[in-house]
């Protein structure tokens, strides 16, 4: 397959004002995506964005872009990255586009597309985007081109379709929560559902300036939730990212709850429910307490490489219907095609609801193993992973270990960066053996 020049794994992705996330580069990239992707049929694109101060320059130019390849545009303002998969499907668009950089900070940006289906894109959709894009833009005539509106009704139609996915003889009444927005994409929406079902929320992280997204709340800073939920005595804590795919939640403790121990309580129990299809699918980073204990259970368990994509292919490769992150992107095919902060918590309130314990009595049903992470870093050009120093110490760890534990290497995708990853039963050792790895890592790396 060819070598990408701008998409990654999650899209285009960078600091905004730097090539690519200009308004120069957002308009021959939303040109480039109208040319290819008008082949399909309808010639209509939705976007959506998140907070970010940055979404009206990026949003406007891609609306040029798009208009001048014939496409018609429905807007959507500020919504969640998986309301943008649900309507893009609802609408039969050609596609739908997401400007937000999920839970970097408001001075980076990104732009990613999903298909028809709701899913990425296919690899050949996106390599024939960039090939379009190394063209120069031509003009069309007037009658042509193509028309943009506001679509109003967008947030409605995506509460909806998440409080579809909780029983309807069901209720939240009686569970007191707190639901951090993370000043992102779900301020709007998130804090509307939860309280539709009947429960009683108080929300933090709902005020967006465009400067605020992922600032000291949300998925990736969880302290802020923590201290509401004891302040206001909730029954539990709700943290959503910046664009809505990753959940995290704390218990009544405010202690955290993350993704790998969420994925344990919807797998348990619908194992119980008879609702689980097959196994779960987890990464590279998943805890190996939550490996241990499906296989006590007899619930097969599969690692994928790290990111969303790679989980849903392994799970619609096996046809199962449940897995995610450690991080918090949580994918449960019964409901969705990507990850969906909202709808994974609403699931595990369907857990909590029938069996009646609390979210840190379900959590603790899963071992977490203690797991150290080093990050060493190494010059260009190198390959440290593959030294025969550094092959050797895994191995040696890796014996002492024995079926207690595991090892990975893992070099980063963005950075000349080796992450040295031990995980084993008892701390101390895992200490040791992580060092111990790190230290040859950097000696050969130098």
């Amino acid at each position: 397959m060819s070598e990408r020049k701008y998409f990654g794994t999650d899209g285009i992705r960078g600091l905004v004002g730097e090539h690519p996330i200009t308004p120069e580069f957002a308009l021959k990239l939303g040109y480039a995506a109208g040319k290819v992707l008008s082949r399909q049929g309808t010639h209509k694109i939705l976007i959506g964005k998140d907070t970010r101060i940055s979404g009206y320059m990026l949003e406007s130019a891609l609306e040029a872009g798009l208009s001048a390849a014939g496409i018609n545009i429905e807007l959507m303002g500020p919504m969640p990255t998986p309301a943008v998969a649900y309507l893009t499907r609802t609408f039969r668009a050609e596609a739908g586009i997401v400007i937000s950089a999920s839970h970097n900070p408001y001075h980076d940006n990104g732009i990613k597309f999903f298909s028809t289906d709701g899913e990425k894109l296919p690899d050949e959709i996106e390599l024939a985007i960039e090939a379009e894009l190394d063209k120069p833009m031509a003009g069309i005539n007037s009658e042509h081109l193509g028309k943009a509106r506001r679509l109003d009704d967008a947030a409605g139609r995506y509460i909806e379709f998440c409080k579809s996915s909780f029983p309807s003889q069901l209720s939240l009444k009686g569970l007191r929560m707190v639901v951090d927005c993370a000043n992102g994409a779900t301020y709007h929406i998130a804090p509307e559902v939860f309280r539709e079902l009947g429960a009683d929320v108080v929300t933090i992280g709902t005020n967006p300036d465009g400067f605020n997204i992922n600032a000291g709340f949300g998925a990736t800073d969880t302290k802020a939730l923590a201290a509401k939920v004891k302040e206001v005595r909730a029954d539990f804590g709700i943290a959503l990212d910046g664009d809505g795919d990753r959940l995290m939640m704390v218990d009544h403790n405010g202690k955290l709850v993350d993704g790998d121990q969420l994925i344990f309580i919807l797998a348990s129990f619908w194992q119980s429910q008879g609702l689980l299809s097959g196994g779960v699918v987890g990464t590279l980073m998943s805890n190996f307490g939550m490996e241990v204990a499906f296989k006590e259970m007899g619930i097969a368990f599969e690692r994928a490489k790290v990111g969303d994509r790679y989980v849903l292919e392994k799970l619609k490769a096996n046809g199962w219907n449940l897995g995610g992150e450690s991080s918090g992107h949580i994918i449960s095919l019964n409901h969705t095609t990507t990850g969906d902060g909202i709808i994974a918590a609403l699931q595990v309130l369907h857990a909590l609801v029938v069996t009646g314990k609390p979210l840190a009595e379900l959590a603790a049903q899963m071992p977490k193993y203690p797991q150290k992470l080093i990050n060493v870093r190494y010059q260009k050009g190198q390959d440290p992973v593959t030294h025969a120093d550094v092959e050797q110490a895994v191995a040696d760890a890796e014996a002492e270990l024995a079926n207690t534990g595991r090892v990975l290497l893992r070099k980063s995708g963005t950075e000349p960066v080796v992450r040295v990853m031990v995980e084993g039963a008892e701390s101390g050792q895992v200490d040791r053996l992580a060092r111990a790895i790190a230290d040859v890592v950097t000696r050969v790396a130098q």
